[in-house]
């Protein structure tokens, strides 16, 4: 198996991490795409992925998964066992896509734009609109405040144990570091639950 990712985005880092977390990154091969150069702009890599964007699962016998989480719900059910990260029970497994689309619509989406809409990285390839990614930016704020004010007493996002929430929180918290959004002195709780996750070996593949 391959997973074609450009290593500094967020959305591959959140499949290696939870890969790390199953014990599984050594069961595929990573191929790196350069996106700023638009490698996943070609008619080959359109083929796995006509969104292109990454990352890209590619299977042995040819068959591509797009999209961050349908690829992570791949191994999660191929590896059930092992590590769940996606909930356990019907009640925990809806808490934790309640969490992870509310991470990805509220946190991650803004985060997003306002990169691309701020800093003009994909200028020749869209409209970057400064007010909309400075919205944005304001939003992915409120998110910090939100998730803050949840973590007061708790160890993860969703329930007592660590799953693919905290992994995307995580990440997106780590990417805004190029929106210069960081984590303000006064959010301790936040603060104390990020400093447990990157203690974790797989924040650091």
């Amino acid at each position: 198996m391959k997973i074609f990712e450009t290593k500094t985005a967020p959305n591959p880092r959140r499949v290696r991490m939870f890969l790390a977390e199953k014990g599984l990154l050594d069961e595929v091969e990573f191929v790196q795409v350069d996106i700023q150069k638009g490698e996943n702009l070609t008619p080959e890599y359109a083929a796995m992925n006509p969104m292109k964007k990454v990352p890209v699962l590619q299977l042995d016998d040819g068959t591509s998964v797009a999209e961050t989480m349908a690829i992570c719900r791949y191994f999660e059910e191929l590896h059930p066992e092992t590590t769940p990260l996606m909930g356990e029970g019907a009640l925990g497994k809806a808490h934790v896509e309640q969490w992870l689309r509310w991470i990805e619509f509220f946190f991650f989406l803004p985060t997003g734009m306002c990169f691309q809409h701020t800093t003009g990285y994909f200028k020749d390839r869209m409209n970057p609109i400064k007010e909309w990614g400075e919205e944005c930016g304001k939003n992915v704020e409120k998110f910090f405040h939100f998730l803050n004010k949840h973590l007061e007493g708790r160890e993860y996002i969703c329930g007592d144990t660590f799953t693919a929430a905290d992994i995307n929180a995580f990440t997106t918290i780590d990417f805004n570091k190029v929106n210069d959004i960081r984590i303000k002195p006064e959010q301790t709780h936040l603060q104390a639950w990020y400093d447990r996750i990157k203690a974790r070996p797989s924040a650091k593949v």
